[in-house]
């Protein structure tokens, strides 16, 4: 049985602070979300270029295909890189996303040892292009960049795939983060709805202590047994301060910034939502509401990042504990 079965009626999650979709869309998504900076970060190509202007690291973007007659020169654009991801610019939810890790005999590799040849990758980008994976399921096209290798603090806690760090960030301050880990059921995707498990991350300290797959506590990874409560997460400092860039970079108010840490390049700004998912409240087990609503309730936020990063530390010590859902 997982957590939220022992919160109901609706009476009973409203004390703990669980938020709604409706509530999301109503009072903070609608609220604080101007609809005509969306196109900022619904494009993940016009995410990367704002970020590099803005001096927050990203994968290296290789090429962009944007016409049917541009997969013809694939292999010319590819043949410098052994690893690459592929991905849609207006995808959402991991659509689309294919993960090359190396080649053998003139085919491409994935990570769960598949391969596959140059026609059949081209026929992916061109499903890429003709929205199959795209927001509102419009022409799109596909970027083919750097594939991440993921810091070693996560070896043992993911599956052919790399982890990445969703934060949910309001009116530029980091409210709830949580590690997304890849599994054999998400195919090797940081995706809790394909079954990826959701570990929750202490704001204040950068450690993980808890974890959620299909809505059950979970304390090890399910393939590869180890233990997910513990973690301290590398770089956890610059991880909340971009997440707080973030917010300055597109003029949301109510964001879900998703970062990976690379081995060597460190901590890189994968891409930014404006419509975050409300899993993340699992992998915590607790709500958001009482962090958006004493935000809600300051008449000044800080401006310079520094100070929002230490405001979301003392926010999260101060109502840590303070829950009817105990993080034990």
């Amino acid at each position: 049985m997982g957590w939220l079965d022992c919160l109901l009626p609706g009476r009973r999650l409203r004390t703990l602070g669980v938020m709604g979709m409706n509530q999301r869309n109503a009072d903070f998504i609608l609220r604080y979300n101007p609809r005509k900076n969306y196109p900022l970060v619904d494009d993940k190509r016009r995410t990367k270029e704002l970020a590099l202007q803005a001096g927050i690291a990203v994968p290296k973007l290789y090429a962009v295909i944007e016409i049917e007659h541009q997969i013809q020169q694939l292999p010319e654009l590819l043949a410098p890189y052994e690893e690459f991801v592929v991905k849609p610019a207006h995808g959402s939810g991991g659509g689309g996303i294919m993960v090359v890790i190396g080649r053998i005999n003139g085919r491409y590799r994935k990570a769960n040892g598949v391969c596959f040849d140059e026609g059949e990758l081209g026929y992916h980008i061109s499903n890429i292009l003709s929205g199959m994976y795209s927001l509102g399921g419009l022409p799109d096209c596909a970027l083919i960049e750097y594939r991440v290798d993921f810091d070693p603090v996560f070896e043992g806690v993911s599956y052919q795939g790399v982890p990445d760090i969703r934060t949910v960030v309001f009116r530029g301050v980091p409210v709830q983060a949580m590690i997304r880990l890849p599994t054999r059921l998400s195919d090797g995707k940081a995706n809790l709805h394909q079954g990826a498990v959701g570990v929750g991350i202490e704001l204040a300290t950068g450690c993980t202590f808890a974890g959620v797959w299909h809505e059950d506590r979970v304390e090890h990874h399910p393939d590869t047994g180890g233990e997910i409560a513990g973690l301290k997460i590398p770089h956890w400092d610059q991880i909340l301060a971009l997440t707080a860039r973030c917010h300055d970079m597109v003029g949301l108010g109510y964001i879900g910034v998703d970062i990976v840490l690379d081995r060597t390049l460190g901590p890189l700004m994968l891409e930014i939502n404006a419509r975050p998912g409300l899993s993340i409240q699992l992998a915590n087990k607790q709500g958001l509401l009482p962090r958006l609503r004493r935000l809600e309730t300051m008449t000044e936020i800080p401006r310079s990042v520094d100070a929002r990063v230490e405001l979301a530390k003392t926010l999260d010590e101060s109502l840590n504990g303070k829950l009817a859902v105990r993080r034990v």
